[in-house]
């Protein structure tokens, strides 16, 4: 975490007493929250969660024999329709978190769910979180498209002024993947909770509306028909586009 005596790392101006405070702030709170519809890209569609998922979900979970997907999760395995239906029934039919299946439109097949949680419009704070996705879509153009769809209805269409990622600290792959994503690593709660009968340290990245215009830029130009060639391989990776803030 940030050192708080550490002021000059810190946005801030003086008040007449001669103390750092923090920078002025826009004061039309709360925002609002996110819109349940759909939001459709080039290469995904992300659907409010509904039952009627279960099926397309459950297939994306089983074609992941060695259940990778779940060891990082709270719940599953999943395995079985029944068990698909009573996490959806259970989990995902709220304002918050707020699920989306993430269907990947040159398959034609729904390959995960990520989700809206701890909204917080009085802040403009949202973290992304329940990311599970299935070797349908993991690596695909599909999946990166759906993260930068649901920050940039945060960003644009919210105006919320914080997008937070959290994972396990031990997840390698998912704090690789928030890096990837142009999130920032503010620092790691240690045994911040448990689950599975284990312990978790939690990783925290953000990206701030601040950081927004210039990520817009870096997303815009990696999906650009010129960074592909004629068989669809990327030629210049997501990264090679945006700088780390810090």
């Amino acid at each position: 975490m940030t050192d708080s005596t550490n002021t000059g790392d810190i946005p801030h101006t003086m008040n007449a007493l001669g103390q750092p405070i923090g920078l002025a702030v826009d004061t039309h709170f709360p925002r609002p929250r996110p819109f349940v519809m759909p939001m459709v890209g080039q290469f995904c569609r992300l659907d409010p969660i509904t039952k009627a998922h279960a099926q397309p979900l459950l297939d994306a979970f089983l074609s992941d024999a060695e259940d990778r997907i779940w060891t990082y999760m709270p719940y599953g395995p999943l395995r079985s329709l029944d068990a698909v239906e009573s996490w959806i029934e259970g989990t995902c039919l709220s304002e918050d978190p707020l699920f989306y299946t993430i269907t990947d439109l040159t398959k034609d097949k729904v390959g995960g769910v990520a989700s809206y949680l701890r909204i917080t419009p009085q802040a403009g704070v949202i973290e992304v979180g329940h990311i599970n996705f299935s070797p349908l879509i993991q690596r695909t153009l599909a999946a990166t498209e759906a993260m930068y769809l649901m920050m940039r209805h945060i960003f644009e269409d919210l105006s919320y002024r914080r997008y937070e990622w959290k994972c396990d600290a031990l997840n390698a792959k998912s704090q690789a993947a928030a890096r990837r994503l142009g999130f920032v690593y503010e620092g790691t709660f240690r045994q911040a909770t448990h689950y599975k009968g284990r312990n978790r340290d939690t990783a925290w990245f953000a990206i701030l509306d601040t950081d927004w215009p210039a990520l817009e830029g870096a997303f815009e130009a990696y999906f650009a028909p010129k960074n592909f060639d004629a068989d669809g391989v990327q030629i210049e990776n997501l990264q090679s586009f945006h700088t780390p803030v810090r």
